[in-house]
């Protein structure tokens, strides 16, 4: 399944029925009266958040999303019968902008939220609904209200409690391949990753997501590479895990490299709490290791952990340190906000 995190979509919910004027005409009753029904009412556009999606392919094929038209109402009093409304699945973590992709209309983050985006028109009346004491015997009905439309974007931002962020060949594919039962692919050059990937980590008898996105490189806000478009993947997350490559010339500026990414992508990602990792560090001898953490030090500001995917050196410590900032975060939701006090 290929991995698509925006689409654009027109939805258009359905018109009203028109109502019906009709009269009453049986054998040996006189001035039956009006009976035109009401027409039927539109159906309605919902969105609603389901279990096991973790894309948007769907909406790569199929763009249009109508709902039906209500029906005609007819003599004897009979009321159309209401459209049939159309609901459009999503996985968790969707958003939903107007066209101009700026505006937000909502944003599903958990399994069985449902919006409506578009309400059906309402069926006109029908002539018997016009009968007052001095008119008995309308001759005009109410066509049906039109339906609404619109054309929105959906843009997926995965839902994880923990994101990998680094330079191409960082190590991040091999981390979550170590720790997770995620299969993403890994060779010895850049961009093997190409689309955002999620594993389950079980550690000390407790779980959380982890995510990785591809790698950034100089200039990826401004499209370079593959660009900054992926970590609207990590923004939901509580803290990040940020991989350096031991064996890069200068541990130090790589470092920088990816922050300085991070921060002119903005939206607050800059301000989540960052956990520096030393990757790859068995590819390095004693007098180098050394070097590049004491480099990476001077770079993050605090010593950063040393690990090795491959043989597990340093991982148990790593998941640790994740999992006690993704405590300490949720922690800090749930406290109470002290009142004001004059």
């Amino acid at each position: 399944m290929k991995f698509l995190d925006e689409a654009k979509v027109y939805v258009r919910s359905g018109d009203g029925g028109p109502g019906c004027v009709s009269f009453r005409r049986e054998k040996f009753i006189e001035f039956g009266g009006p009976n035109g029904g009401d027409g039927g009412r539109g159906g309605d556009v919902w969105v609603e958040c389901v279990e096991g999606l973790n894309t948007l392919i769907d909406y790569r094929y199929q763009q249009h999303f109508k709902a039906r038209k209500g029906e005609h109402g007819m003599g004897s009093n009979c009321h159309g019968a209401n459209g049939a409304d159309t609901v459009l699945k999503v996985p968790a973590g969707t958003q939903i902008f107007s066209e101009d992709g700026e505006t937000l209309l909502a944003d599903l983050t958990e399994v069985g939220q449902k919006i409506r985006l578009a309400k059906g028109g309402n069926g006109g009346f029908g002539n018997a609904y016009f009968t007052t004491s001095t008119n008995r015997a309308p001759k005009h009905a109410n066509p049906g209200q039109e339906g609404q439309e619109m054309w929105i974007w959906l843009r997926l931002k995965l839902i994880a409690d923990a994101g990998l962020v680094g330079l191409p060949n960082a190590g991040k594919s091999t981390f979550l391949a170590s720790v997770t039962a995620a299969k993403p692919k890994i060779a010895d050059y850049p961009f093997t990753t190409l689309h955002p990937g999620l594993g389950v980590v079980r550690s000390d008898g407790r779980e959380f997501v982890l995510a990785d996105i591809p790698g950034l490189i100089e200039g990826a806000h401004e499209g370079v590479g593959l660009g900054d478009k992926f970590l609207a993947h990590v923004e939901r997350c509580r803290v990040l895990l940020h991989l350096v490559d031991g064996t890069s010339e200068h541990a130090g500026k790589t470092y920088k490299l990816v922050r300085g990414e991070i921060e002119a992508y903005g939206n607050g990602l800059a301000e989540k709490p960052e956990i520096v990792a030393l990757s790859k560090a068995d590819a390095l001898d004693a007098d180098t290791l050394k070097s590049q953490v004491a480099k990476l030090k001077r770079a993050a500001g605090r010593a950063p952990l040393v690990l090795s995917s491959a043989s597990r050196k340093g991982v148990p410590e790593a998941l640790r340190a994740l999992q006690a900032e993704i405590d300490a975060s949720a922690e800090a939701e749930r406290k109470p906000v002290a009142a004001w006090q004059p």
